[in-house]
Formats: structure tokens, C-alpha cells, sequence
């Protein structure tokens, strides 16, 4: 069992897939990190964004054999790469209501804060992927994970 964080400017009592913001590097879903600073700084951003409520950080249990047993469809990115970059394009500039993937969760880096600015480069093709990859990297890297479905909203326990 692995604990992740969310951080918000409210507190959650349950999961609401349907307010989820589109357009987020992975999709439409519930954002979470292993990393609790993470969490934080993304409460208190949140806090900024919306001009409302106050930094909270819920924290969930999540058992990581459910990323390899059942039937949970699951995207790992292991670090910044160029197949990386394309995904979060492609999420990025997907403002409908259908996913661009059907994968219930996915891990992977997250992408900067400059990436509106460089997706738009990379659309435009001033700049090429491998550009938009280094363009998007943290100083350091950061994890989070996306949980998009129903299916793998059930599998966080709430403590």
C-alpha cells in the first residue's frame, strides 16, 4: 500500500469525476501524488487559481497490485520522453467530454508550468518534441497519477 496526496482548495468527501478540469496533462480524473510537498503545493495553487477556500491535502491508500492484477488498463511513464510529450499534447488540447485514451490510470511525470506556451510551439512547429520535452521538464522530476475512471476511483481508500 503506497499513500497518495491530493491537494485542493476544498476538502473532498468523495470523488467527483464529472467536475474534474479538462484539458490536465492526462486527461479529464482525480490527480494524486506520492509526494505529500507536492500535494501541498498544488492546494495552495489551487487556492490562488480559484480565488476561493483554503489549502487542504487529502490523503488516500492506494494498493499498488492493482496495477498488475484485474483488469485495471494502466499507463506507466517512467521519465520525460518524447511519447510522454505527445500524450500530454494531446490531453492538453482536448477540451471535449471523450478521453483521448481509455486507460483507467496513468503515472508519469509532471509537466511544467510553462506548457500551455510550449504545446502551442510544438502545435505551430517552432519547436520539434524533443525540444518541447526538455522544455517541459521540472528542475526536478515530479510524479503524479491520474485516476479517470469509476473503476479506478473505487480503488483509493480514503484516510
Amino acid at each position: 500500500m503506497i499513500k497518495l496526496y491530493h491537494g485542493s482548495n476544498i476538502s473532498i468527501k468523495q470523488i467527483d469525476l464529472s467536475i474534474s478540469r479538462k484539458g490536465k496533462d492526462f486527461g479529464q480524473g482525480f490527480y494524486l501524488s506520492p509526494d505529500l510537498q507536492q500535494a501541498r503545493r498544488m492546494a495552495q495553487i489551487a487556492v490562488e487559481r480559484e480565488d476561493y477556500g483554503m489549502p487542504v491535502v487529502t490523503t488516500y491508500l492506494f494498493d499498488e497490485k492493482h496495477l498488475t492484477e484485474g483488469n485495471i488498463r494502466f499507463k506507466r511513464f517512467e521519465a520525460y520522453t518524447a511519447e510522454w510529450a505527445k500524450f500530454i499534447v494531446a490531453n492538453r488540447q482536448n477540451r471535449t467530454d471523450t478521453p483521448i485514451h481509455d486507460f483507467d490510470i496513468v503515472y508519469g511525470p509532471i509537466a511544467n508550468d510553462r506548457v500551455g506556451v510550449q504545446v502551442q510551439r510544438y502545435v505551430q512547429r517552432y519547436i520539434d518534441v524533443e525540444r518541447l520535452v526538455e522544455e517541459l521538464k521540472f528542475i526536478a522530476p515530479t510524479f503524479q497519477y491520474f485516476f479517470g475512471t469509476e473503476k479506478a476511483i473505487q480503488l483509493l481508500q480514503k484516510i
